[in-house]
């Protein structure tokens, strides 16, 4: 276990792994139901698959090596999470007038290998419809570092988002990618 004051973000020199079909598709569904509740705005349902010392990371730079030295647009724990939620499920963020509706496509999955750690490190595509007042497309990869709970599903440690614009002028992303 690492703490989130050191955070592992590294997905270098990973330690190839055998794994099957069975394996590789429990993956998948995990991560299309992760998909699923920001579609469905279950915030606190998708903010559960994080383990408790789980980060949420969306880097600045294109092949940003860590949140600590640059700017990151995301770099949120778990009460940073809640802070977001909160304010998006307030009935007076204007800001959320209309609510923000999206469409999540995640493809591509890859099982990548181990870290130093022994958490799983995954990754996949994904392509984002937004819509609240006009339509705008995110695109990018996503990589996780995925905790096994025996007997239990997945939980998140680190879910990294690399939007393929992350240093374009973006209007608020108000929801999570």
């Amino acid at each position: 276990m690492q703490s989130e004051s050191t955070v592992d973000v590294s997905i270098r020199d990973l330690k190839p792994i055998q794994f099957d079909i069975e394996m590789l598709r429990n993956i998948e569904q995990f991560l299309f139901r992760e998909a699923r509740l920001l579609d469905e705005r279950r915030f606190w349902d998708w903010d559960d698959l994080f383990s408790d010392n789980g980060m949420y990371w969306m880097p600045h730079q294109h092949e940003q090596e860590n949140p600590y030295d640059h700017i990151s647009l995301f770099w949120e724990n778990r009460m940073l999470r809640e802070v977001r939620i909160r304010r998006l499920e307030n009935a007076r963020n204007w800001s959320q007038q209309p609510q923000t509706r999206t469409a999540h496509l995640v493809g591509n999955v890859t099982i990548e290998g181990r870290d130093d750690y022994g958490y799983l490190v995954v990754s996949a595509t994904f392509q984002v419809s937004e819509w609240r007042l006009e339509q705008r497309q995110l695109s990018g990869r996503y990589t996780y570092k995925l905790l096994e709970q025996p007997g239990e599903d997945w939980k998140i440690s680190l879910k990294r988002v690399d939007l393929i614009n992350s240093n374009d002028i973006l209007s608020n992303l108000e929801v999570f990618v």
